[in-house]
């Protein structure tokens, strides 16, 4: 294997094994606790106000009566949105999260008691807080019905844009088991006195956190987790190039050694083949004085 795609192979282990000790559950209703939230009021005081729940975890999302049950236990309600002004209200308040792609519930739903052959199916949705407000904000041709009972509001900055534009803020029917974000509103006043545990003991309120901080939570959980990630990476690539470095280390001092030795091997034939070629081919030897021929003479 060339170093090259040795250090690939490292990597693409690395990265496939992601943090060690990496584990993922799903909530549901009782285990979410939005006490630890203050809601986001017009003008800082003015009901209604909002919580917008967030989860940069996907696998923490909601389906839609376990979202619209943590609302009521918090003493609010899954949104419901009156006009336009308050549907610019809500939609300025998820980009301030800076959230990534993820929907978000609102409190709408079919009615199927109400259905009948004369009734158009955007007349079957109505506000689970009671709300008689008629205002829409449907993506192009949505709702769609069918199996899709429960309402989203679009949050999808990354995708592409439709036949509608971007999918950002309209809003679409959708399964009601499928897992989301969602929006509360609180319309009335909450009591503010601490509650009582079983024993009789009391609890202070809750340290009020704004839902800004709720994606700040987010982004220091994906920091911790990419420092882990860092961190496992270093621990694999590390030993592996130390070992990668001895191996090309080593190769190359057989290779030198291999080379010494045929460079060696190679000289004495070189002189043995010279003193075979004297030997062969000894120089003429001067005759004698005495022994030189003469001609003979008549």
């Amino acid at each position: 294997m060339q170093p090259g795609a040795a250090l690939q192979a490292v990597l693409l282990a690395a990265l496939l094994a992601g943090p060690r000790g990496a584990t993922g559950r799903l909530l549901s209703a009782s285990d979410l606790d939005l006490r630890g939230g203050q809601p986001v009021c017009r003008e800082g005081t003015q009901r209604p106000c909002y919580k917008v729940i967030y989860f940069h975890d996907a696998s923490r999302r909601l389906n839609f009566e376990e979202a619209n049950a943590a609302c009521r236990t918090d003493g609010g309600q899954l949104l419901s949105i009156e006009s336009q002004d308050e549907q610019r209200l809500i939609e300025k308040f998820i980009e301030n999260l800076l959230a990534s792609d993820g929907d978000f519930w609102i409190g709408l739903r079919r009615r199927e008691e109400r259905q009948s052959n004369s009734t158009a199916c955007q007349d079957l949705y109505a506000w689970t807080d009671g709300s008689t407000s008629a205002f829409r904000n449907w993506y192009v041709d949505e709702p769609s019905c069918g199996s899709e009972v429960c309402v989203v509001m679009y949050h999808q900055p990354s995708a592409p844009a439709g036949v509608g534009g971007l999918y950002m803020f309209q809003w679409n029917d959708d399964r009601c088991n499928m897992k989301n974000n969602f929006i509360c509103k609180y319309s009335d006043e909450k009591p503010t006195a601490p509650s009582i545990k079983p024993g009789g003991e009391g609890t202070e309120p809750a340290t009020p956190i704004l839902p800004g901080d709720a994606g700040k939570e987010d982004a220091r959980e994906t920091f911790k987790g990419n420092n882990e990630a860092a961190l496992n990476l270093a621990y694999i690539l590390i030993p592996s190039i130390i070992l990668l470095l001895v191996v090309i280390t080593v190769v190359c001092w057989v290779w030198i050694y291999r080379k010494r030795q045929e460079t060696g091997a190679a000289r004495p034939q070189h002189k043995g083949a010279a003193h075979h070629l004297a030997l062969s081919s000894p120089r003429e030897q001067p005759r004698p004085r005495g022994l030189q021929h003469h001609p003979k003479t008549k």
